[in-house]
């Protein structure tokens, strides 16, 4: 079975896209191979998204923000589809991805920024990962070698 790859993109690398890595990484369907950048990265993964991306089964010292340069040189992995799950990376120029990936926009709150308790947090990071785990699940069944933009796109209002 064909394997497509996925890169998640925001601007800090740091939650949202680090969960879209590890649920893409670890789907059931055994589609895709999961990837995530940002246009600012920060230093470090937020330590809740590390956590869940850990009970998904991904391998801690996998996880990293790292730049979108990292995915537009010669030698980076060739992405199928590319998914902005941040507004802020949505609203800013990519750079140039070689072999036109389907590309898509699956906005979602911050969840970096929740104030309160430790089990408050989780909840909203838990949210983030369930609206994309629903996402993901919708694009796995689809005929992913036929997609375009127009239909990746669809993903987000029907999700």
């Amino acid at each position: 079975m064909k394997q497509f790859n996925i890169l998640f993109l925001c601007t800090h690398n740091s939650a949202r896209s680090v969960l879209g890595e590890a649920l893409a990484s670890t789907h059931p369907s055994g589609k895709f191979v999961g990837y995530s950048a940002g246009s600012s990265p920060g230093t470090s993964v937020n330590p809740i998204a590390a956590d869940i991306a850990v009970e998904l089964g991904m391998d801690r010292s996998l996880l990293r923000s790292k730049s979108w340069d990292e995915f537009s040189l010669a030698n980076a992995p060739k992405m199928d589809f590319i998914v902005t799950v941040c507004d802020n990376a949505a609203g800013e120029v990519c750079p140039f991805w070689p072999g036109k990936p389907v590309t898509a926009h699956w906005g979602f709150p911050d969840p970096s920024q929740v104030q309160g308790a430790d089990l408050e947090k989780r909840a909203v990071f838990n949210a983030v990962k369930n609206g994309l785990q629903k996402r993901l699940d919708i694009l796995a069944a689809m005929p992913l070698e036929k997609l375009d933009s127009m239909s990746l796109k669809e993903i987000h209002t029907t999700a």
